[in-house]
Formats: C-alpha cells, sequence, structure tokens
C-alpha cells in the first residue's frame, strides 16, 4: 500500500541565489512549510517586493520497500512561480506555473538506507513564457502549500498525469430517483494478476455500491438507488475508493468525494442547479493573507470558506489561478457553485511558449479538481483584451475551450472580460457562458450605469448567458464622512455602492453569477492609494480576517434568512453637525431605532433603514430592533470630526485637476480633439510615448490625476497597461474628472514632436 510522508518540518532555506548545495546546508535559515519569502514584502506598502530564486533543503530516509520493484515519487503541492527539483545532487523536475501540484520519480536518484537530500529552487522571476505575466496582485514566491514523499508499489494508481489522483468520478442521476456513476481508474504498470475493487459509500460511510473490473480495462458504472443530491443548502458527499488487488492483497487506494448534481445556464433563467432556478451570488477570492502572503494552513482556507458562508454566498470566483485542495474540499463541503480558472490574465503573450503554459495549466487545473463537485465552471482568461485583440489571441481561446470540453464535457466553460471589450466582440461566442469585469462608479462612469448596461446587452445579446465576474470598490476602515463620493475611499461610499449593485442584482435573476470583487483585501504591492499601500482594498473584509466592513452586512441582508440587523458607520464614531444620518440594514420587513433608550422611529423598507439622528452631547447608544434581534453602536457627537477621517489625497486631487485646468489657458475645451501626424497624442500607447520622457511626464500626471494611478515604466502596473493608451485610461475615470479633462491632456501632447 501507498505510503505519504509529509516533510512540512525542518527545512532549510537561504534568500540568496547560491546555486545548488553540494551537502546539507547547514547554515541556512530553520523554516516549516508553508512558506513564502512574500509574506510580509508582498503587501507592507513599500512599493515593491522580492522576485528572485532561491533555495530550499531538506533531509529525509528513504521510504521502505515491502515489495520489490516499488516506486518514491517527490509531491509539490505548490512551488511561486518556476521549481527545480534535485535529489542528491540530480535534477528529478523542472516545472513553470506557480498554482498547482507536480510529481517526480525520484525512485533511482534515492540511497538505500541513507538519508537524501531534497533540493528546491523556487523562483518567482518574471519569464516570458509563464503565465501570469502581469497583473493586479502580488505573485508569492516559495513552497506555499507543502511537500509529500509518496511511497507506492511497482504497480499503483497513476502518479505521472499532471499531478491527478488517478481515479475520475463521473456522477450523473438517471431522472428515476438514482444516479450512474461513471469511474475510470488509471493504474500504473498492470498485468492480468491486477483488478480494481470499486466502492461508494454514503455520507455514513454504508457502502450503496461496488464493482470489480480488470486493471487494464477499470472503467465501470455503479448504480446508486434513492441518491441524495448535492446542492448548495445540503452538499451532500459520496465517497468513493478504488483499490488495487493481487489476488488477496490490496496494493494501491485512493479515495475520493463525489456530488450527484445537474446544472445549466440559460439565458432567461440564468442558473439552474438540479432543476431549479438559482441565481449564483457571492465573491471572489484571492489566496493571501495578512502577514502569511499565501502560505496558508488548511485551517486558514476553512475559515476563509466559513466567513464566505455567514455572508451568504452560495458561489466563489477563484480568483486568478488554481488553489489549494485545501480550499476546493471545503467547497464541497460546505455547498458553494466554484468557478475555477487558470492564471491567464491582462497581458496576452504570442510566444508559443506562453501559450503552452496555459495548456499546461489548464490540463493540470482540470485533471487535479475533476473530483470536485462544487466546481462547475471553468474559466479560461481575465481581462485578456487590456492590451488589444488578434486574431491569434482568439484563437488560443478557442483552442483552450476545446480543450476543456475535451478533457471535461460535463461542466460549462466562462471568461471574465475587461470593461471595455465591445458588446459585439467575437469573444463572446467562445466560452458557454460569459461574464464581465464592470467597476462602473469607481474607475469610471456612476453606479447607476450597471443596471442599464446589463439591460442593453441583454437586449442586443438575448441567446447568450451574462454574468458579472467583477465590480467594487475601495473602502477603508479609517476614512469616513457624511457625503461620501466615488474614490474618497471611505467606508460609507463602499456601502452605498453595494446596496446599489445588490438591488441591481436581485432585480435581474437572469444573470447567471455575480461575483464581488474581492471577499478580502489582498496584496498588490505596486497599489498606493486610499491609504493603505500595497493592497487592493475592495474587500468587504480586512486582509487579517478580524474586521467585516459595512458593506458585507447588506450582502448578508439579502442573502440570508437568518434574522439578522445591522447599524453601519460605528467607526466613524465621531460625528460633527446637528444631525446625522444612521444606516440599518437586515432581513427583516422593519427596524425600531433607539436613542439612549427612547425609540426614535419604526421603519418598514427593504434591507436598507435609513434614519436622520439628532445625536445628544457626549456619548450616545443607538440600538437597532428587527423582530428578536438587534445590534447596537456609541457614537460621540464633537464640534469638529477627526482629521484622520478624510485622506489628503482626496482634496489634493481635486486641487490637482483645477491646478491642471488652469495651465490649460484659453483653450475650447469642447472643441474637436485633433491629432496632427508627427505629434504625439492621447491615442498613442504608454509604450510608444516611454521613449519621450515629456510626453510620459505629462501623461502620467494625467492618469494619476484621473485614476490615482502611479505609472512608471518598470516598475508597478506598468507592464499590465504599457499597452494602453492615455484616451482608454483617463476614460476609466469618466465619471470623476470635469468635462475636457482629455481634450486638454490631448491639447498638451500634440504640442510635442514624436522624433
Amino acid at each position: 500500500m501507498r505510503d505519504i510522508i509529509h516533510l512540512n518540518e525542518g527545512w532549510k532555506f537561504v534568500k540568496q541565489d547560491v546555486g545548488l548545495p553540494e551537502i546539507y546546508p547547514i547554515d541556512w535559515s530553520d523554516v516549516d512549510l508553508p512558506h513564502t519569502w512574500n509574506a510580509v514584502d508582498g503587501h507592507d506598502g513599500n512599493g515593491s517586493y522580492d522576485r528572485g530564486s532561491y533555495w530550499y533543503a531538506k533531509r529525509f530516509a528513504t521510504p521502505a520497500q515491502p515489495l520489490a520493484g516499488g516506486r518514491v515519487y517527490v509531491e509539490i503541492l505548490a512551488a511561486g512561480q518556476q521549481a527545480s527539483v534535485y535529489v542528491n545532487g540530480e535534477k528529478a523536475a523542472y516545472h513553470e506555473g506557480g498554482y498547482s501540484i507536480f510529481r517526480a520519480d525520484i525512485t533511482d536518484l534515492c540511497k538505500d538506507d541513507e538519508e537524501n537530500l531534497l533540493v528546491v529552487n523556487c523562483s518567482n522571476e518574471y519569464k516570458d513564457s509563464v503565465y501570469p505575466q502581469s497583473a493586479d496582485f502580488t505573485f508569492y514566491g516559495g513552497l506555499y502549500r507543502g511537500v509529500n514523499i509518496i511511497s507506492v508499489p511497482n504497480t499503483h494508481f497513476d502518479l505521472d498525469y499532471y499531478g491527478g489522483c488517478g481515479l475520475t468520478v463521473t456522477p450523473a442521476p438517471d431522472g428515476q430517483g438514482g444516479a450512474v456513476f461513471d469511474l475510470k481508474a488509471y493504474v500504473t504498470n498492470p498485468d492480468e494478476n491486477f483488478t480494481v475493487l470499486y466502492s461508494v459509500c454514503d455520507r455514513d460511510g454504508r457502502e450503496v455500491a461496488s464493482a470489480v473490473r480488470p486493471a487494464d480495462d477499470s472503467a465501470v458504472k455503479l448504480y446508486v438507488g434513492n441518491v441524495n443530491l448535492w446542492g448548495i443548502d445540503d452538499p451532500y458527499l459520496y465517497t468513493v475508493t478504488a483499490v488495487l488487488q493481487r489476488r488477496n492483497e490490496a496494493y494501491d487506494e485512493v479515495s475520493v468525494r463525489a456530488g450527484v448534481r445537474t446544472f445549466a445556464c440559460t439565458p432567461t433563467e440564468g442558473f439552474v442547479l438540479n432543476g431549479v432556478q438559482t441565481p449564483l451570488r457571492g465573491v471572489s477570492r484571492h489566496q493571501d493573507q495578512l502577514y502569511k502572503g499565501n502560505a496558508l494552513s488548511r485551517e486558514d482556507h476553512y475559515l476563509d470558506a466559513a466567513l464566505i458562508k455567514e455572508l451568504g454566498a452560495n458561489t466563489i470566483r477563484l480568483a486568478h489561478y488554481q488553489h489549494s485542495q485545501d480550499f476546493y474540499d471545503a467547497c464541497d463541503e460546505l455547498g458553494f457553485i466554484i468557478w475555477a480558472e487558470i492564471p491567464f490574465i491582462s497581458v496576452f503573450n504570442k510566444d508559443p511558449a506562453a501559450h503552452e503554459n496555459c495548456i499546461s495549466q489548464m490540463k493540470e487545473l482540470i485533471t487535479q479538481n475533476y473530483n470536485h463537485p462544487s466546481i462547475c465552471f471553468w474559466g479560461i482568461s481575465n481581462e485578456i483584451l487590456i492590451g488589444g485583440i488578434s486574431q491569434k489571441l482568439v484563437d488560443n481561446h478557442k483552442e483552450l475551450n476545446e480543450l476543456c470540453h475535451k478533457m471535461d464535457p460535463t461542466r460549462l466553460t466562462t471568461i471574465a472580460h475587461v470593461s471595455m471589450t465591445p458588446i459585439d466582440s467575437p469573444m463572446h461566442e467562445i466560452t458557454d457562458v460569459i461574464s464581465y469585469n464592470h467597476y462602473f462608479g469607481w474607475y469610471g462612469g456612476k453606479m447607476e450605469d450597471n443596471g442599464p448596461w446589463l439591460d442593453h446587452f441583454h437586449e442586443e445579446h438575448p441567446d447568450l448567458c451574462l454574468g458579472m465576474s467583477e465590480y467594487g470598490c475601495e473602502g477603508v476602515i479609517t476614512n469616513h464622512g457624511p457625503n461620501p463620493a466615488c474614490k474618497d475611499y471611505s467606508e460609507e461610499y463602499q456601502a452605498l455602492y453595494h446596496e446599489h449593485m445588490a438591488e441591481v442584482f436581485d432585480e435581474r435573476p437572469w444573470l447567471w453569477s455575480t461575483h464581488v470583487w474581492n471577499m478580502f483585501d489582498f496584496g498588490c504591492a505596486a497599489r498606493n492609494e486610499g491609504g493603505v499601500a500595497g493592497r487592493n482594498n475592495k474587500g468587504l473584509m480586512t486582509m487579517d480576517r478580524k474586521t467585516k466592513k459595512d458593506a458585507y452586512y447588506i450582502y448578508q441582508a439579502y442573502w440570508t434568512t437568518k434574522p439578522m440587523v445591522h447599524i453601519c458607520g460605528r467607526r466613524y464614531a465621531q460625528r460633527a453637525g446637528e444631525t446625522t444620518q444612521v444606516r440599518v440594514y437586515s432581513n427583516q420587513p422593519s427596524v425600531s431605532l433607539y436613542l439612549n433608550g427612547k425609540c426614535l422611529e419604526t421603519k418598514t423598507e427593504k434591507k436598507v433603514f435609513v434614519f436622520t439622528v439628532a445625536l445628544e452631547e457626549g456619548q450616545n447608544i443607538l440600538l437597532a430592533k428587527a423582530g428578536d434581534v438587534m445590534d447596537s453602536i456609541t457614537l460621540e457627537k464633537v464640534e469638529k470630526e477627526p482629521e484622520i477621517y478624510v485622506l489628503p489625497e482626496v482634496n489634493e486631487r481635486a486641487e490637482g485637476v483645477a491646478n491642471w485646468f488652469q495651465s490649460i489657458g484659453d483653450m475650447d475645451l469642447k472643441a474637436p480633439m485633433e491629432f496632427p501626424e508627427g505629434k504625439w497624442n492621447v491615442r498613442c500607447t504608454m509604450e510608444e510615448m516611454a521613449s519621450c520622457p515629456e510626453a510620459l511626464e505629462i501623461v502620467s500626471k494625467a492618469v494619476k490625476l484621473a485614476t490615482n494611478f502611479t505609472i512608471k515604466p518598470g516598475e508597478g502596473m506598468w507592464d499590465m497597461m504599457k499597452t494602453m493608451a492615455p484616451e482608454s485610461l483617463v476614460s476609466m475615470a469618466s465619471g470623476m474628472i470635469p468635462e475636457g479633462f482629455l481634450e486638454s491632456l490631448n491639447a498638451k501632447l500634440i504640442q510635442i514632436n514624436k522624433e
């Protein structure tokens, strides 16, 4: 039988590219796995993070081999982003892609009855052929999910094919109350003496079906009567086991959990689970936590899943790469519908080697996660049209889509389009369903634009299943004010934005899915906005998982049935003025608000209850009652609110835009834009203008004023944005800058010669 040895304790690590050591390096630092060298600098706000090529070392004993011809494998659960594996000085494996399992047969490299030296070189340096190329998150380096040694007999369930477990389970209801389990085992080195014993056990461990097949022809169908369906509210899991037997002896064994469900998407009904219309409403999730980076424990993953379940979400988009098996397991157990994807994101590389990396990562994603019932969608790319479209890009997407259907005809494919993707783009005809990343009300336009845009697309393409794969805005829990506005980074504006979005989606059940960007704040070392550098602060919760922002509770009010009530603004604790607005979220029909023990008012509304309150001098206790549930906060009436509530950059940005216009002079800002030959203009790309310091300086200032992004060649998100023109970048902020801003920028640029 196989033996799995966890090699997670007692590693040596050196944060230098010292090369392959000849002996065990006792002078390196001591670390345990999971480990990343970017646990702090990946999001600490210093503007960059260490992208290097560093070394791990571990001693291990050769596992005992009771049977002749046994094999030994090393299993790396993930290594960011490229890794080379050595055993006793010999190279055992090289792997590209930072998020998936890979293995190597190291039998012939191990020493009998002696300790062996395992060395892994990890690199999160940029590599032209490896995705992600550039994206709005930190690419953490290291052995951040653990390492195993697996000992198996010479004949065993396959360990060599793209990190899979050697067993696939495809259950399907028969429409008569039962289900057929289509099982397929993959056995290495079988002969006529080997058979595979299959069994299906229910939730309580009782066997409900079994069969035996030859190991060289091991596909089989098992029938389970009176089957329990896997669903969101009751995620019933069966355990399927395959035992490889040689006469009276068990040689190897693998088990997976499986769920029986049907699902589909239609343009009019959206998502349908087990025959019931079930609009998918949920969140996206990145895998990192504060000062842990992506080196998470199983308990960390399960905590994230529990917090999302408490929110009331029924779907999670796992962005933008393969996540840990621990998290997929948690999703199976808790009943989430999962969108799983590869890191084909933002920047399209025409190099054939980069496309092969996409194919490899997709094969790993599907092979390693085929048996998870929570996964219903394979995502093939995210915002890939940032750099424009080409026939090669379209063809590569078609190939990826066909690969998904060939490897897994049971699931649907999807894609996340960047907001600027045209409504009539040829990209809409590739995947089974589509989604858009829209930030109207944050990066451009107004939040009120979302509903009309969705309705217009639906009218133009009544045959397409449409979803919203990303939407959101930044909310920093120290930023507050009585008049929340876009780009003030306040918790209040974030809450108002999500109030609106929750209502928009509630009114459109035909949207097959919507995913908040993001469930948790996450690391993006290049960012510096909102007073919290190094992170994307669009999360409904803080990166340390300690604080639920007010926006969290509007979704709980919409998505949960357990009675709840929440008073917003508890961190906006000191307030000036004769009156103040108090917002309350609840899934109950009416809410009563009390001030210092006296009932002020009872309101009957849908989810959002707004009260105008005249605070008394000093501290005030506010209590909200909704049926049997209640919530209270304490507010203080003050003469002047703390300066920390308002970011200096909010006022500075407004003044900067005003100063920009003052420098234009008497120009007619409504005049048509001109594009004289040989001059720079707003339709030239950032990369093109990098050759002219004067033009780049003007454009960088304009982009900073319009979007609050700092654009510098080779820094931050330059690789992601360099192919964009100022016209499209500034248009992202169209609802937040005065009319004529783009025209004034163009007027400055056309004064500069290209030569």
